[in-house]
């Protein structure tokens, strides 16, 4: 892989990284504390809508972590190891929480009797939609990193079974 390549994804993993670091520690919470001042019957609910939306991001830090170990492998030409099944199944594990962390929202806001400002409840519809989206791209990103990992063990052992021939 072009260097100039890694080393792009790499400024691109570090600025990703930390701006889910500043998400996480000064808009969800803050975001959480102005909705609640606007609207006080949703005090109940910011404290664990906080905590799953600081989970999600940590979730996506992991996965970016996974990433930057498995374009650190590319660059040594060692993807076609047992090392990078554990890094490729780190990313499968934190994007199958995220997703699951989506179900659990998506099944609290389509369940829960929730309070809104307006009387047509469209605030948490919206938000049942961006949830169940959110679902959706998650089980489909789990799926094909799945099926991703699948070829990365047909490379693998082929590699191997060159490396022997030769």
């Amino acid at each position: 892989m072009n260097r100039f390549l890694i080393v792009a994804l790499r400024a691109g993993i570090v600025a990703a990284i930390t701006l889910g670091l500043f998400g996480q520690f000064v808009v969800i919470p803050a975001t959480a504390v102005n909705e609640v001042d606007r609207f006080p019957p949703y005090a109940p609910f910011a404290a664990p809508y906080v905590t799953v939306a600081i989970t999600g991001v940590a979730c996506v830090q992991v996965a970016l972590v996974a990433v930057w170990m498995l374009l650190a492998m590319v660059q040594r030409d060692a993807i076609f190891t047992p090392r990078a099944f554990r890094w490729v199944d780190t990313i499968i594990g934190s994007s199958t929480l995220a997703t699951l962390l989506a179900l659990g929202v998506t099944g609290h806001l389509a369940l829960a009797e929730i309070p809104t400002p307006d009387d047509d409840n469209m605030a948490v519809i919206s938000a049942l939609a961006a949830a169940l989206a959110s679902v959706g791209v998650g089980a489909v990103f789990v799926m094909l990193v799945v099926v991703m990992r699948g070829l990365l063990r047909k490379a693998t052992d082929l590699e191997t079974e060159i490396a022997e021939v030769v």
